[in-house]
């Protein structure tokens, strides 16, 4: 009786996972051909760039006094004094699928917790592109080229459905960016499509804003 019990809640549980609209990430799929991008402790692919009026680009080993510290395989942004800030990575890149962790660590009383995993953005950080990490959502969000002039357009609406977890836990995202089409995933299904992506190859970041934010596992499979 125990044995058949079992299989009925195995058998269960294989019907309600897929409603569930659970599915593994790429990662997980086939870890194979992911390259680490906090492996190099030195940091030495990756520049700081101001966001928004006048860019300022501190290039490489996170440039001495940061607010980006890599501890082990945590790479955290205290969030002080930096205001709006991408840690941009070399080189450019064409197609891909991006994997990144992020965690807002718990502040009594806070509610705007605010961060993004960036791709397909200009040397300047003019165009973007970014998965957006607050606690309303994981959605795409992006400075894009429409009709050749950049506008914005924000996916939340179109959002499948909110997935990211709440602050003081991890939450993965996946980004794949083949040809005109990204694709997001965060914690177990994609939630945003965009098929209209008029730029082709960019710069991959991590953005922090005025919140203290924590990434780890941040890894890179080149499709192009």
């Amino acid at each position: 009786m125990r044995k058949v019990l079992a299989l009925v809640l195995l058998f269960g549980c294989a019907l309600v996972l897929p409603l569930l609209g659970q599915t593994r990430s790429a990662l997980e799929s086939d870890p194979s051909g992911w390259k680490d991008l906090l492996a190099d402790k030195t940091m030495k692919d990756w520049s700081r760039l101001a966001l928004g009026g006048n860019p300022i680009v501190r290039e490489g080993n996170l440039s001495d006094p940061s607010t980006w510290k890599l501890e082990g395989d945590i790479l955290t942004c205290d969030g002080k004094s930096i205001g709006h800030e991408l840690l941009r990575y070399a080189p450019e890149l064409k197609d891909f699928i991006l994997h990144a962790e992020y965690r807002f660590p718990v502040v009594e009383g806070e509610k705007g917790y605010n961060a993004g995993v960036y791709v397909r953005t200009s040397l300047d950080g003019k165009i973007w592109h970014q998965a957006q990490a607050t606690l309303n959502g994981g959605f795409l969000f992006m400075s894009t080229m429409v009709n050749g002039a950049p506008q914005r357009v924000n996916l939340q609406k179109q959002m499948k459905e909110n997935r990211v977890s709440p602050a003081g836990e991890w939450t993965a995202v996946e980004i794949r960016a083949v040809g005109p089409q990204l694709t997001l995933w965060v914690n177990g299904d994609v939630v945003n499509q965009f098929d209209e992506c008029g730029v082709p190859s960019g710069y991959i970041g991590l953005e922090a804003e005025g919140y203290k934010v924590e990434f780890r596992n941040v890894r890179l499979k080149q499709l192009l």
